[in-house]
């Protein structure tokens, strides 16, 4: 879809609306926190492919590596279990090179709004802890039924890794791309002003619950940790959260634009329909 070539159709249909999209849309840029999280979603694709290869062809070999005790000699998983464990305990010990989806909840917003409503900021956090939690509720759910497999005998060691790495991967596509999360509950704007930003450790590592030895257990009662340390944040800094009281959420004031790729085609869908009804009307 060509909309440069079709700019004057789409403002002369469109008006107003569509030269505030096409605006918009050619000021968008790609910032450096958003080179870094997209270079950091193709290294997570690369391992995700490492270990789906590897669970198709050696399917045995995978599953002997994960049930392995953890201290007889250095193997990939050590290496996998080292990344993930690094990645956790950078959000434990935040610093400012992190995202603001992060960083938001660890130190006092640079442009903060000295008066706002407290009753605004009460009904915000009562809405937001009721759709954070049904997320939590959904995500049990749907996970008790991996762990019933699991317990069961249909699906073994390998697979929950090879599940973990896919939730793994998952972060980042919802991070960059498409949220289930974020369009059908939380309602959020977007990463950056999103309540159960780092509860995406707690869900990538659920399945290393169920898997009894060192290398799994210690993934997942760090993620615990992580996810606890973020709601003692939370209660405790409502205010941090907040767009109305945080003025480092509005979309005015973001530097890092992490909405980049999501926000670009939400726009160029919306110029897109504009353009088919240009063309629609031009038949007629």
């Amino acid at each position: 879809m060509n909309l440069r070539a079709n700019r004057e159709k789409l403002i002369e249909k469109g008006g107003g609306l569509a030269e505030k999209l096409l605006t918009t849309l050619q000021k968008m840029r790609k910032t450096y926190m958003l080179e870094r999280y997209t270079l950091q979603f193709v290294l997570r694709l690369v391992i995700f492919c490492v270990v789906f290869l590897a669970y198709l062809v050696r399917k045995e070999d995978l599953y002997a590596l994960v049930i392995r005790p953890f201290w007889h000699g250095v193997s990939p998983i050590h290496i996998l279990w080292g990344y993930f464990m690094l990645i956790m305990i950078s959000h434990l010990i935040p610093r400012e090179k992190l995202s603001m989806a992060v960083m938001k909840a660890y130190r006092e917003p640079v442009l903060a709004r000295s008066e706002y409503s407290e009753l605004e900021l009460l009904r915000f956090v009562k809405v937001q802890n009721m759709r954070a939690w049904l997320v939590m509720l959904i995500w049990l759910c749907f996970n008790s039924v991996f762990a019933a497999l699991y317990l069961f005998g249909v699906i073994d060691e390998a697979d929950m890794l090879m599940l973990t790495t896919f939730y793994f991967l998952s972060d980042y596509i919802c991070i960059l791309f498409f949220c289930p999360f974020q369009t059908f509950i939380m309602k959020n704007r977007c990463c950056v002003n999103c309540r159960i930003y780092d509860w995406g450790h707690f869900m990538m590592f659920t399945p290393m619950l169920f898997i009894k030895n060192f290398f799994s257990w210690s993934l997942f009662f760090t993620s615990c940790v992580v996810l606890i340390k973020w709601e003692i944040v939370y209660a405790r800094h409502p205010e941090r959260f907040w767009y109305g009281s945080n003025v480092e959420l509005q979309c005015e004031n973001c530097s890092e634009q992490l909405c980049h790729y999501k926000k670009k085609r939400q726009l160029q869908n919306q110029l897109g329909r504009i353009l088919k009804a240009a063309k629609g009307g031009n038949d007629r």
